[in-house]
């Protein structure tokens, strides 16, 4: 009996798979390894000294809380616009689905100059709710609204194919069946998107822990008040402290990393889940 050799279906499969492993080696495992053994220099004491600090503990507080905010008000309002964009004709369509992809080309620092002077004190925006005692420029409000700037997109572009691709018909089954628009939007509409829903909210949050150019800018950078981790961590490293630079560095990784792992765990299992519904 004679076997043949199964085909690939991309051509050269040993070749281009060496060359994904090596890029990722080179761009992602080669970087992440050097914090770990940089921040391995650091004495058992010395980390814990950097790490339990009071600064760095209201620094760790406000990146990873404005973030999760950030993320979630995203989720919220990027859901809205993308279901907008794909349901609806309204004069100056194109422009606003431009218009979203904004925070993608602007440079992040410009988009901070950008915030601080429209909601400072003397701001277009900032000395009408300086009024009634709203202060956003230089306050952690301020930077929540730049995290939430820079990743609205991110959300609106992971949801709005799922929407694209949905099958009206079976929405109209819905009605026809009795259902009303919150029933057919949780029991047949919300299992569908969930997955793309949980993915936009997962690159909405990455993208917010590590931003720094349009956050530095509007924060203030008020130690124990203002001052977010990657800010604390370039002024480990203006400081030459190479090693709590590092140290720190790890610690928002593996934090970050069992974040995102478990949004991707509850994503899967809304896909298993879907499966066994169906």
């Amino acid at each position: 009996m004679k076997f043949s050799k199964q085909q690939s279906i991309i051509p050269g499969y040993s070749f281009t798979l060496g060359i994904t492993l090596t890029y990722l080696g080179l761009i992602v495992l080669i970087p992440i390894a050097t914090l770990f053994i940089k921040s391995a220099h650091l004495s058992y004491d010395s980390f814990i000294k950097i790490v339990l600090s009071s600064r760095t503990i209201a620094a760790f507080q406000l990146s990873f809380g404005a973030s999760l905010i950030a993320a979630s008000m995203n989720t919220i309002c990027g859901l809205l616009v993308a279901w907008v964009l794909v349901r609806y004709r309204f004069p100056g369509k194109f422009f606003v689905d431009a218009l979203v992809d904004l925070p993608f080309a602007l440079p992040t620092a410009v988009a901070g100059i950008s915030l601080t002077y429209l909601y400072s004190s003397h701001g277009w925006l900032g000395r009408y709710l300086e009024k009634t005692s709203i202060h956003v420029a230089y306050s952690r409000l301020g930077i929540v609204i730049a995290l939430t700037f820079v990743g609205l997109p991110f959300v609106v572009r992971t949801i709005q194919p799922v929407l694209n691709n949905l099958d009206r018909q079976i929405e109209e089954a819905a009605i026809c069946l009795g259902a009303s628009r919150w029933q057919t939007f949780i029991r047949v509409l919300l299992p569908t998107i969930l997955p793309a829903t949980l993915t936009g909210f997962a690159l909405a949050f990455a993208r917010a822990i590590g931003e720094y150019g349009s956050v530095v800018f509007i924060s203030g950078n008020m130690p124990m008040r203002t001052e977010i981790v990657p800010l604390l961590i370039m002024t480990k490293l203006e400081e030459y402290d190479y090693a709590g630079a590092t140290g720190l560095a790890v610690v928002m990784l593996c934090i970050s990393f069992l974040m995102l792992l478990t949004i991707n765990t509850l994503q899967w299992w809304s896909q298993r889940y879907r499966k066994i519904i169906h």
